[in-house]
């Protein structure tokens, strides 16, 4: 493919120096988008979070955190109370974000029955027939 097609420039990178890595990194692991789209509705507490999120640890909660806080998408706030008060809330930053996410959620939701489809038919094609290989 020539570069006009693909409209991906096609230079020469290391991994460590591809921003596209970068952000996939941190939005293609299984909790950081689910986390992102929350904190775009509303500030949340840790509590709420953790309540809301079907299935995450608190370890892997602090952790996804942790990374989003020091990504600049995510801001944690600590509030001097009785008992510890903790909010996170989506920076500017993180709210640029919400776009291609959002745009990446329509297009699965629109595509989500051709995927479905088109692996059962691949898988179909694939099974050992009982004739033989």
């Amino acid at each position: 493919m020539s570069q006009a097609h693909t409209r991906v420039p096609l230079t020469e990178r290391t991994p460590e120096d591809c921003p596209v890595r970068e952000v996939l990194d941190r939005v293609g692991d299984k909790w950081s988008v689910l986390i992102i789209v929350m904190l775009g509705r509303s500030t949340h507490r840790y509590s709420e979070l953790h309540r809301t999120i079907d299935g995450i640890s608190q370890r892997m909660l602090t952790l996804t955190l942790r990374a989003l806080v020091r990504d600049g998408l995510v801001s944690r706030t600590a509030h001097a109370s009785v008992p510890p008060r903790v909010d996170y809330a989506l920076t500017d930053l993180g709210h640029t974000l919400l776009e291609p996410l959002t745009a990446l959620d329509h297009w699965a939701t629109l595509h989500r029955e051709d995927i479905r489809a088109a692996r059962e038919h691949h898988d179909r094609a694939q099974a050992p027939r009982p004739d033989g290989p």
